[in-house]
Protein backbone atom coordinates (compact mmCIF):
# COMPACT_ATOMS: atom_id res chain seq x y z
CA UNK A 1 0.00 0.00 0.00
CA UNK A 2 1.17 3.46 -0.89
CA UNK A 3 1.29 6.47 1.70
CA UNK A 4 1.26 10.18 0.89
CA UNK A 5 1.64 12.48 3.89
CA UNK A 6 0.67 16.09 1.89
CA UNK A 7 -0.82 19.16 1.64
CA UNK A 8 -2.20 21.80 -0.96
CA UNK A 9 1.56 22.86 -1.50
CA UNK A 10 3.57 23.11 -4.88
CA UNK A 11 6.09 19.66 -3.48
CA UNK A 12 2.93 18.13 -2.35
CA UNK A 13 1.36 17.54 -5.87
CA UNK A 14 3.97 16.65 -7.64
CA UNK A 15 3.23 13.15 -6.22
CA UNK A 16 -0.63 12.25 -6.72
CA UNK A 17 0.40 13.51 -10.00
CA UNK A 18 2.81 10.90 -10.43
CA UNK A 19 0.92 7.71 -8.91
CA UNK A 20 -2.11 9.05 -11.03
CA UNK A 21 0.36 9.32 -14.29
CA UNK A 22 1.38 5.58 -13.11
CA UNK A 23 -1.87 4.43 -12.62
CA UNK A 24 -0.60 3.42 -8.99
CA UNK A 25 -3.28 3.22 -6.23
CA UNK A 26 -2.51 5.49 -3.55
CA UNK A 27 -3.94 6.83 0.07
CA UNK A 28 -3.92 10.63 0.93
CA UNK A 29 -2.70 11.88 4.86
CA UNK A 30 -3.61 15.24 5.42
CA UNK A 31 -1.30 17.19 6.83
CA UNK A 32 -2.36 20.41 7.49
CA UNK A 33 1.13 23.04 7.18
CA UNK A 34 -1.08 26.19 7.54
CA UNK A 35 -2.29 24.57 11.49
CA UNK A 36 1.64 23.61 11.44
CA UNK A 37 0.98 19.73 11.84
CA UNK A 38 4.48 19.45 9.83
CA UNK A 39 5.84 20.19 13.27
CA UNK A 40 3.86 17.11 15.24
CA UNK A 41 5.76 14.77 16.95
CA UNK A 42 3.89 12.16 14.70
CA UNK A 43 5.10 13.74 11.77
CA UNK A 44 8.73 14.48 12.43
CA UNK A 45 8.85 10.76 13.02
CA UNK A 46 8.46 10.23 9.46
CA UNK A 47 10.34 13.54 8.03
CA UNK A 48 12.57 14.99 10.84
CA UNK A 49 12.63 18.00 8.41
CA UNK A 50 8.94 18.81 9.13
CA UNK A 51 8.39 19.00 5.27
CA UNK A 52 5.50 17.31 2.96
CA UNK A 53 5.64 15.56 0.79
CA UNK A 54 6.61 11.99 2.62
CA UNK A 55 6.25 8.44 0.19
CA UNK A 56 4.96 5.17 2.70
CA UNK A 57 5.39 1.92 1.21
CA UNK A 58 4.01 -0.72 3.50
CA UNK A 59 4.42 -4.45 3.02
CA UNK A 60 2.71 -5.98 5.89
CA UNK A 61 5.01 -4.45 9.18
CA UNK A 62 7.44 -3.16 6.86
CA UNK A 63 7.58 0.36 5.72
CA UNK A 64 10.22 1.93 3.04
CA UNK A 65 9.96 5.70 3.90
CA UNK A 66 10.76 8.51 1.41
CA UNK A 67 11.42 11.88 1.42
CA UNK A 68 12.19 15.10 -0.95
CA UNK A 69 9.52 15.35 -3.91
CA UNK A 70 12.45 15.14 -6.49
CA UNK A 71 13.85 11.67 -5.04
CA UNK A 72 10.00 10.48 -4.71
CA UNK A 73 9.37 11.02 -8.61
CA UNK A 74 12.60 9.12 -9.46
CA UNK A 75 11.97 6.84 -6.99
CA UNK A 76 8.16 6.32 -8.15
CA UNK A 77 9.85 6.59 -11.79
CA UNK A 78 12.15 4.10 -11.58
CA UNK A 79 9.57 1.30 -9.48
CA UNK A 80 6.86 1.79 -12.50
CA UNK A 81 8.99 2.08 -15.43
CA UNK A 82 7.01 5.40 -16.79
CA UNK A 83 8.01 9.19 -17.15
CA UNK A 84 11.90 8.62 -17.51
CA UNK A 85 13.67 7.80 -20.61
CA UNK A 86 15.29 4.12 -20.48
CA UNK A 87 18.43 6.03 -22.96
CA UNK A 88 21.33 7.06 -20.70
CA UNK A 89 21.56 10.32 -22.44
CA UNK A 90 17.84 11.68 -22.09
CA UNK A 91 17.43 10.33 -19.02
CA UNK A 92 20.41 12.60 -17.93
CA UNK A 93 18.16 15.22 -18.92
CA UNK A 94 15.60 14.58 -16.66
CA UNK A 95 17.71 14.24 -13.78
CA UNK A 96 19.61 17.75 -14.99
CA UNK A 97 16.21 19.30 -15.05
CA UNK A 98 15.81 17.66 -11.26
CA UNK A 99 18.89 19.24 -10.50
CA UNK A 100 17.87 22.65 -11.71
CA UNK A 101 14.65 22.99 -9.90
CA UNK A 102 16.02 21.84 -6.70
CA UNK A 103 19.06 24.04 -6.83
CA UNK A 104 16.82 26.84 -8.54
CA UNK A 105 13.50 27.08 -9.42
CA UNK A 106 11.92 25.82 -6.22
CA UNK A 107 14.18 27.89 -4.02
CA UNK A 108 13.81 31.05 -5.57
CA UNK A 109 10.23 30.38 -5.71
CA UNK A 110 10.01 29.80 -2.51
CA UNK A 111 12.07 32.72 -1.11
CA UNK A 112 10.32 35.11 -3.53
CA UNK A 113 7.34 34.72 -1.84
CA UNK A 114 7.92 34.18 1.47
CA UNK A 115 9.81 37.84 1.25
CA UNK A 116 6.82 38.70 -0.44
CA UNK A 117 4.09 37.74 1.79
CA UNK A 118 5.25 36.04 5.11
CA UNK A 119 8.63 37.94 5.85
CA UNK A 120 7.64 39.03 9.80
CA UNK A 121 9.67 42.83 8.41
CA UNK A 122 9.87 43.84 5.01
CA UNK A 123 13.11 42.87 2.98
CA UNK A 124 13.47 44.97 -0.21
CA UNK A 125 16.58 43.50 -1.24
CA UNK A 126 15.56 40.04 -0.56
CA UNK A 127 12.41 40.29 -2.15
CA UNK A 128 14.44 41.89 -5.16
CA UNK A 129 16.62 39.73 -5.31
CA UNK A 130 14.29 36.29 -5.47
CA UNK A 131 11.72 37.64 -7.47
CA UNK A 132 14.09 38.67 -10.35
CA UNK A 133 15.65 35.45 -9.68
CA UNK A 134 12.03 33.55 -10.29
CA UNK A 135 11.79 35.55 -13.01
CA UNK A 136 15.25 34.92 -14.64
CA UNK A 137 14.30 31.24 -14.39
CA UNK A 138 11.15 31.07 -16.01
CA UNK A 139 12.63 32.55 -19.27
CA UNK A 140 15.11 29.92 -19.22
CA UNK A 141 12.29 27.73 -19.30
CA UNK A 142 10.58 29.45 -22.33
CA UNK A 143 13.42 29.45 -24.23
CA UNK A 144 13.84 25.98 -23.40
CA UNK A 145 10.25 24.98 -24.51
CA UNK A 146 10.47 26.49 -27.34
CA UNK A 147 12.82 24.36 -29.04
CA UNK A 148 10.70 21.25 -27.15
CA UNK A 149 7.31 20.11 -26.20
CA UNK A 150 8.71 19.08 -22.84
CA UNK A 151 11.37 20.24 -19.84
CA UNK A 152 13.96 17.53 -20.88
CA UNK A 153 12.58 17.04 -24.41
CA UNK A 154 10.18 16.03 -26.26
CA UNK A 155 8.30 13.76 -23.97
CA UNK A 156 6.59 14.40 -20.53
CA UNK A 157 8.41 13.02 -18.04
CA UNK A 158 9.06 13.86 -13.96
CA UNK A 159 11.20 16.78 -15.04
CA UNK A 160 7.77 18.23 -16.07
CA UNK A 161 5.98 17.27 -13.22
CA UNK A 162 8.14 18.94 -10.79
CA UNK A 163 8.44 22.14 -12.51
CA UNK A 164 4.85 22.16 -12.79
CA UNK A 165 4.09 22.20 -9.22
CA UNK A 166 5.87 25.44 -8.41
CA UNK A 167 3.77 26.87 -11.69
CA UNK A 168 0.44 25.77 -10.43
CA UNK A 169 1.27 28.26 -7.23
CA UNK A 170 3.47 31.16 -9.12
CA UNK A 171 0.74 32.98 -7.57
CA UNK A 172 2.77 33.17 -4.47
CA UNK A 173 5.96 33.94 -5.58
CA UNK A 174 4.03 36.54 -7.43
CA UNK A 175 4.82 35.35 -11.43
CA UNK A 176 2.84 34.90 -14.29
CA UNK A 177 3.26 33.05 -17.83
CA UNK A 178 1.67 36.36 -19.16
CA UNK A 179 4.55 37.31 -21.52
CA UNK A 180 5.75 33.49 -21.97
CA UNK A 181 3.81 31.64 -24.79
CA UNK A 182 5.84 28.36 -24.69
CA UNK A 183 5.47 28.34 -21.02
CA UNK A 184 1.73 28.77 -21.41
CA UNK A 185 1.37 26.14 -24.01
CA UNK A 186 3.20 23.59 -21.64
CA UNK A 187 1.61 24.61 -18.63
CA UNK A 188 -2.02 24.51 -20.59
CA UNK A 189 -0.90 20.89 -22.16
CA UNK A 190 -0.08 19.66 -18.53
CA UNK A 191 -3.45 20.82 -16.79
CA UNK A 192 -5.30 19.24 -19.85
CA UNK A 193 -3.73 15.62 -18.72
CA UNK A 194 -6.56 13.81 -17.05
CA UNK A 195 -4.11 12.41 -14.61
CA UNK A 196 -2.76 15.80 -13.49
CA UNK A 197 -6.37 16.91 -12.93
CA UNK A 198 -7.38 14.02 -10.99
CA UNK A 199 -4.45 14.78 -8.69
CA UNK A 200 -5.10 18.43 -8.08
CA UNK A 201 -8.47 17.65 -7.37
CA UNK A 202 -7.24 15.39 -4.43
CA UNK A 203 -4.92 16.97 -3.24
CA UNK A 204 -6.63 20.67 -2.92
CA UNK A 205 -9.79 18.69 -1.28
CA UNK A 206 -7.17 18.01 1.41
CA UNK A 207 -7.68 22.11 2.43
CA UNK A 208 -10.52 22.00 4.99
CA UNK A 209 -13.54 24.38 4.05
CA UNK A 210 -13.28 27.80 5.63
Amino acid sequence: MIEVYAFATPNSVKVPIALEEMGLTYELRPVNVRKGEQKSAAFLALNPNGKVPVLVERDGDAAFVLTESAAILVHLAQRSGLLLPADVERRARVFEQLFFHASALSPAFGNAGFFKRSSPEPQPIAEARFSGEAERILDLLEAKLAIQRFAAGDDFTIADIAHFGWLWRRAFPGVTLDTRPNLSRWYDAITARPAVQRAIARVEALVPAA
